[in-house]
């Protein structure tokens, strides 16, 4: 885990993160096709965390669950459960560039919440940075905003900004308690436990009798499961291990335009011109959070 506060090895995570991310996207997408929403998100959450628990028993180090079953049962609720949960609900009430825009608070929110939990910095210019981002955001998912409104629900736009709210605590209160549990076993035990919870869920609301068992499903299902979930969550909290949860947080605005082109290549949706706006302005925001201020020391290579 030491290898995230190397800068160069963090960049290549970061752009493995957001692949890893925003691919997933298109993959959930079609794999929604075979499957019930609820039970879906059950099923990848908890494939992730029998794998995870795996790799975390063979190089996880120790787990010490009476000690820290609280802190896991935190990080299983906000970041599995109450986020996957809030986000499939936004998703299904809301217009899909709604509901982008709704998720994609989290940065904002893990930036306040970082300076009030975790006394990070929250400057005039990181706090620019953080509304240019999510300015971004809202231009990439213009085309999905404009002419919705007979779309947007009170319920979707209620389930979006919760699933924001949750994603930043968990974020927040991982970077809070990391000193004490492992890297692995904070992606392991909470998506292991959150998993089976909303497969539970997902059996009490939905019909297994609407599951289409084809290889489009497995394959989406493999695909979230190894890469979506347990990589990508093991990258994301090993990089806020390494750095400040708002600056780890401010790179996320970049997944839904990763995301945006991925879905223009492989399922040929449409790439227009608020991809370029919403691209500059996200750019200019992590570079604004980011930045070095004068006369601070830059991180080792």
């Amino acid at each position: 885990m030491r290898l995230f506060g190397r800068r160069r090895f963090g960049a290549l995570a970061f752009a493995v993160l957001v692949l890893a991310w925003a691919s997933s996207f298109s993959v959930v997408k079609v794999g929604l096709g075979y499957a019930p929403p609820v039970l879906f998100a059950g099923g990848r959450t908890l494939l992730s965390g029998i794998i995870m628990t795996a790799v975390a028993l063979a190089w996880g180090g120790s787990l010490d669950f009476r000690r820290d079953w609280r802190i896991f049962a935190f990080l299983g609720a906000f970041n599995v459960v109450l986020f996957i949960g809030a986000q499939t609900f936004a998703i299904m009430y809301l217009p899909s560039g709604t509901a982008a825009v709704l998720i994609y608070l989290q940065p904002i929110l893990v930036g306040v919440f970082a300076w009030a939990v975790l006394g990070e910095s929250l400057t005039p210019m990181k706090v620019l940075g953080l509304l240019l981002g999510f300015a971004g955001i809202v231009a990439v998912s213009s085309s999905g905003l404009l002419g919705a409104a007979e779309e947007i629900t009170p319920v979707g736009v209620a389930c979006g900004v919760a699933s924001a709210l949750f994603w930043a605590l968990g974020t927040v209160g991982f970077k809070k308690y990391e000193a004490r549990i492992s890297t692995l076993w904070a992606v392991a035990v909470p998506f292991l436990a959150g998993g089976a919870v909303l497969t539970a869920l997902g059996l009490l609301l939905e019909s297994p009798a609407e599951i289409s068992w084809t290889v489009p499903l497995f394959s989406s299902v493999l695909y979230s499961a190894f890469v979506g979930t347990g990589l990508a969550w093991l990258l994301f909290f090993g990089l806020v291990r390494a750095g400040e949860a708002s600056r780890v947080a401010s790179y996320i605005f970049v997944v839904p335009l990763a995301a945006v082109a991925i879905g223009a290549v492989f399922l040929d949706e449409t790439l227009g011109p608020p991809l370029l706006v919403g691209a500059a302005l996200v750019v200019s925001g992590i570079y604004l959070v980011n930045r070095t201020p004068r006369g601070a020391k830059e991180p080792p290579e």
